[in-house]
């Protein structure tokens, strides 16, 4: 186990009206240097078919789709000591700041990708910035008991919001 550090800079931009926090980038995602790189991943597809719209397919449209909706994406955690991509190892936890985004987007509702990144933005970040976040249904291929079409009925509250 070693800390790694968050490598991808958060995406936004002044027009962003909702925050998707995940927890920490996977290595897939590390690789790729954005969110959701790995191809099990379904937060793409739960997005696409949420605000029916096309699956972006690589990272420039997938920073036009997030633009397009208005969304923005960072992770709760900022630095931790893990083991590959297991959000069960994680250790050592530094929370990364959300000011630069609440500061200079107008984001209206934050939600968080499943249950771990519930339990360190509750611990972290909630009683800095005062701010709840609704706990969406982790989109991993771990959480292998969702099964898509049921994301994305419990992903729709974000378009509505």
């Amino acid at each position: 186990m070693s800390e790694v550090i968050h490598p991808i800079p958060p995406f936004y931009n002044a027009d962003s009206k909702i925050l998707v926090l995940g927890s920490f980038p996977s290595v897939k995602s590390r690789e790729a240097m954005f969110f959701y790189g790995h191809p099990q991943n379904r937060f793409w597809k739960v997005l696409a078919a949420v605000f029916q719209d096309d699956i972006p397919q690589n990272i420039p449209e997938k920073r036009d789709f997030l633009q397009r909706n208005r969304v923005a994406l960072w992770d709760v955690i900022h630095s931790c000591d893990i083991v590959g991509s297991s959000d069960s190892s994680i250790k050592n936890v530094v929370p990364n700041d959300l000011r630069e985004i609440l500061d200079n987007a107008n984001i209206k509702h934050i939600y968080v990708n499943g249950k771990t990144a519930e339990k360190y933005y509750k611990k972290y970040i909630e009683p800095n910035l005062g701010i709840k976040a609704v706990c969406l249904p982790s989109t991993s291929p771990a959480n292998a008991a969702w099964k898509l079409e049921r994301l994305v009925e419990a992903w729709e509250e974000i378009r509505d919001s």
